[in-house]
């Protein structure tokens, strides 16, 4: 069992605060029965009020977590305080073969994984309905589209200063009528637009990009058929169309050693996204796992910051790759020992222009950038590389001070993602060591 959790990993698994601080109370040996692992499983028997304890136990090559307990968070408390005692002290635990009710779990888990697997290989969808109804959207898409064309027409001929009058009812009204046209991804850069005309300075050059953005699409829908299919796939997921991931799966992936360097969640209308990226050890090539649910449910945990999985990833179909889901995971995931990417930020500008000219629509891009330096300067913060090339940070990043405390005045090892004007730190990597924000 080579692999070193670390009690930073195991606590950012925890679904609330009130859920890490009580797991932190239960991390203590001698409130547990036994304790025990494998070379993929831990568990243990937990002391509670009632008769029996409590069975906890983890399948380390996610990780994923079950526990007898009632309580409904996941992981509950039990769970991260056996996985942090793991993390601090793992000669506490026993090695051994696992019991019949670890073994028992572990056994279902792996016949429930095989029938998913055997289900999507024989479902069979009629396609003569699907094809019925992919055109029944288009037509659908298409008419929504064509209004969406005259209303920037008009937008545009008003000029961009009357756009400062426009109360924000009228952006939201042109967004509804796309998403009630199916056309879901524009409807939500419509509504974005309606903030800027009142953002400061600079708003007018920030909304013609915008606007020069979704004018894109809407040229580059009328010519749909004719357009590579990389991007004719970039098109219609800007406008609003899902790739079918059960289809995706059954797609040659690709096998690599993935560095999880970051990730990160935003909530809008109770719906929480998010953005786990990976960055693959012999190819340096990206890969975002994008993940959803509603502000009540869960979000993944099993792929962890500062990790290293040996995997099979499937991208989806685009003239630049980024999304992509995990299709096979091989043995339990191990720590990051070495991050290498841009040499200076020059080196990251040509590459953003290069994923531009294949995909125009991306909005953040991933990049480890090496050699930098963090600064503050006139109330902003600043990276700087060893050619004195800059990058501004994002003003809502708020661990600015714990990132210069990181870097002490010396050059570190920075991940994040660039969104053509501002930098988002989500992880560094200095003195070998990893530190996720």
């Amino acid at each position: 069992m080579s692999t070193t959790w670390t009690q930073e990993q195991v606590l950012g698994l925890a679904p609330d605060a009130n859920s890490a601080k009580n797991g932190k109370a239960l991390a203590v040996p001698h409130k547990w029965l036994s304790l025990g692992c494998s070379e993929d499983a831990l568990w243990g028997e937990c002391k509670g009020s009632g008769k029996n304890p409590y069975q906890t136990q983890i399948d380390l090559t996610e990780p994923a977590f079950k526990c007898s307990c009632p309580s409904r968070k996941f992981p509950c408390k039990h769970g991260l305080g056996l996985f942090l005692i793991f993390a601090s002290n793992k000669s506490t635990f026993t090695e051994a073969t696992p019991p019949e009710w670890v073994s028992e779990w572990l056994n279902k888990r792996k016949e429930k994984q095989a029938k998913k697997t055997e289900a999507k290989a024989k479902k069979s969808p009629n396609k003569a309905n699907q094809a019925k109804r992919a055109e029944e959207r288009y037509n659908k898409v298409k008419a929504g589209i064509e209004d969406l064309e005259l209303w920037l027409r008009d937008l545009v001929r008003q000029g961009l200063v009357t756009a400062q009058t426009q109360p924000y009812s009228f952006w939201d009204t042109a967004a509804a009528r796309l998403v009630d046209a199916q056309a879901s991804g524009m409807a939500r850069i419509v509504r974005e637009m309606g903030s800027i005309p009142h953002s400061g300075i600079g708003w007018e050059e920030r909304l013609l990009a915008q606007l020069g953005r979704i004018y894109l699409l809407v040229e580059g829908f009328k010519r749909l058929q004719t357009l590579p299919p990389g991007m004719q796939a970039d098109i219609r997921t800007q406008i609003g169309w899902t790739q079918n991931q059960e289809e995706l799966l059954t797609k040659e992936g690709v096998r690599d050693e993935w560095l999880i360097l970051g990730q990160r969640v935003e909530e809008q209308d109770n719906l929480k996204s998010q953005r786990i990226w990976l960055w693959s050890k012999q190819n340096q090539q990206a890969a975002l796992i994008l993940n959803y649910a509603y502000v009540s449910q869960s979000l993944d945990i099993s792929l962890i910051s500062g990790t290293c999985i040996d995997a099979e990833l499937v991208f989806f179909e685009s003239a630049y790759p980024l999304r992509a889901i995990v299709k096979n995971r091989h043995g339990i995931p191990s720590q990051i020992n070495t991050i290498s990417g841009y040499k200076g930020i020059a080196e990251m500008m040509a590459a953003y222009a290069q994923a531009l000219s294949c995909n125009p629509w991306i909005e953040q891009f991933p990049v480890v950038i090496m050699d930098v330096i963090p600064f503050h300067e006139k109330g902003k913060w600043w990276i700087i590389d060893s050619e004195k090339k800059q990058l501004s940070v994002v003003s809502k990043f708020l661990e600015c001070w714990e990132l210069l405390a990181h870097s002490a005045g010396y050059p570190i090892t920075l991940f994040g993602e660039w969104n053509a004007e501002q930098f988002l730190p989500l992880s560094v990597w200095t003195e070998n060591q990893f530190f996720h924000f």
